[in-house]
């Protein structure tokens, strides 16, 4: 005899048991180790954090110096100066190299792998999924940038020492002030890496399993590099997300030039949001279970490339409009008022590794006439054509002292003054102390144009 189990009416009208989506820290924390496991990864962890320190303090204890890098000559100085060089090779090279390695391939890896079906039955929300690869990639981004800072500090103030800083006007930081702008420094470059890193991630979600989503930032930041170096209007050249990778300098003035950096940092920003939601559109919006998809040239032109030319246009017209500065933003009185200020600070400095009496900028008066090439009135825009004649007056002294600098200036308003005599003043670089030779800090010097300033008038 055989019996049959028949359900109840209870457990026929029992609701099924439905399964519940992943929450999304746990979402989170297993894209972040899916990241962390890839041997790339890690190898670019280590790296970060410790190639910087070797490589400053290798540099520090040489005798030849970056001084065509921003803060180079002040290697031997200063502790502080090692961070900002690696700050200035990682806005050029090393930051949009990460963004592509970590966010360029993010979505394109799980196209090429063809775990989408898998994914999404672990998670059940495509927007889940969206949002926990954001984070993932953003927190190994972070660790990388912290890595260099962390790790090009360390490398200069255990090879050099905790001394001050000479800025981009000649004037010395203290080690407290210097520590604090090389740290908001590095904060400020985050910006645009966010920036590249919302282009890596459109270019992975829009190119699917191809290669060229790897290279979205690379290129971006290449097109940008060029755009920077090209003789553009100075509105357009500050409205690109770019810009905040260079500006960051006029923290090293004073008074500060915040106006580019504040402008790069916003617009970088903005970029970051609006290429993130592009994103993150074409994303909830792909058909999953199509396994030949292979991204959409169509879609990545409508729902990319339009919306960032936009934001660039809007850009333009917004910095344009809000500023008074127009051309290259270089110009004359700009020039003179920068390479006065910067020797009349670099002249006390002289004076006091001389041992000579103490005199302040005001007695100094110093003042500079420049001209580039055969132009004397209204000279302006890039080049190292630009000479410039310093006078300056010493107290209870009749005459007035002259000093000669060939200046290359670029497009971003840096510029590099190379002394041209007399010998006693500039023309050596370096200068008979009671304690031996030493560095002479008016030999070439490094200055900066703030390129949206207002040349008063009269």
């Amino acid at each position: 005899m055989t019996t049959t189990l028949t359900p109840s009416r209870e457990q026929e009208h029992e609701p099924v048991p439905r399964s519940r989506r992943a929450p999304v820290t746990r979402a989170c924390r297993f894209e972040f180790v899916k990241l962390v496991s890839q041997w790339r990864i890690r190898l670019l962890v280590l790296a970060c954090w410790i190639v910087p320190a070797l490589f400053v303090a290798g540099v520090s204890r040489q005798s030849t110096l970056p001084v065509d890098t921003l803060f180079g000559r002040w290697m031997h100085a200063s502790g502080w100066a090692g961070p900002l060089v690696m700050l200035g090779f990682a806005g050029t090279w090393a930051l949009p190299l990460l963004t592509s390695v970590v966010a360029g391939d993010v979505f394109a890896a799980e196209d090429r792998l063809g775990t989408w079906r898998q994914l999404l039955v672990a998670v059940r929300s495509p927007r889940r999924i969206f949002v926990a690869k954001v984070i993932a990639s953003l927190a190994i981004l972070l660790l990388l940038v912290a890595g260099l800072a962390a790790s090009s500090t360390v490398g200069g103030l255990l090879a050099v020492g905790d001394q001050p800083l000479v800025g981009l006007d000649g004037h010395l930081l203290a080690p407290s002030d210097a520590a604090v702008q090389v740290l908001l420094s590095w904060i400020c470059v985050l910006a645009p890496t966010l920036a590249l890193a919302a282009l890596g991630l459109l270019g992975s979600v829009t190119l699917g399993r191809s290669p060229m989503g790897l290279l979205v930032p690379v290129l971006a930041s290449l097109a940008m590099a060029v755009a920077q170096m090209l003789p553009l209007p100075v509105a357009v050249r500050v409205a690109l997300p770019s810009y905040a990778f260079i500006s960051w300098n006029g923290l090293f003035t004073s008074p500060q030039q915040l106006g580019p950096l504040l402008i790069g940092v916003a617009v970088s920003l903005v970029w970051a949001v609006v290429a993130t939601v592009a994103a993150y559109v074409l994303f909830v919006r792909r058909e999953f279970t199509n396994l030949s998809h292979d991204g959409s040239g169509r879609r990545a032109v409508t729902a990319g490339v339009l919306p960032l030319a936009g934001v660039a246009a809007v850009s333009f017209a917004v910095v344009a409009a809000t500023t008074s500065a127009t051309g290259s933003g270089i110009e004359q009185d700009k020039v003179q008022r920068s390479v006065a200020t910067a020797f009349a600070h670099l002249y006390r400095m002289q004076t006091d590794e001389l041992h000579r009496p103490a005199v302040t900028e005001a007695q100094l008066k110093a003042t500079a006439a420049c001209s580039k090439g055969h132009v004397r009135d209204r000279a302006e825009g890039q080049g190292n054509d630009w000479r410039c004649v310093v006078s300056w007056h010493l107290p209870n002294v009749q005459t007035t002292g002259q000093a000669i600098y060939q200046l290359d200036v670029t497009s971003d308003g840096r510029f590099v003054a190379d002394g041209d005599g007399p010998k006693e003043v500039n023309g050596y670089f370096l200068v008979r102390t009671p304690e031996g030779d030493a560095p002479n800090p008016m030999w070439q010097f490094d200055g900066n144009v703030d390129l949206l300033s207002t040349t008063p008038k009269g």
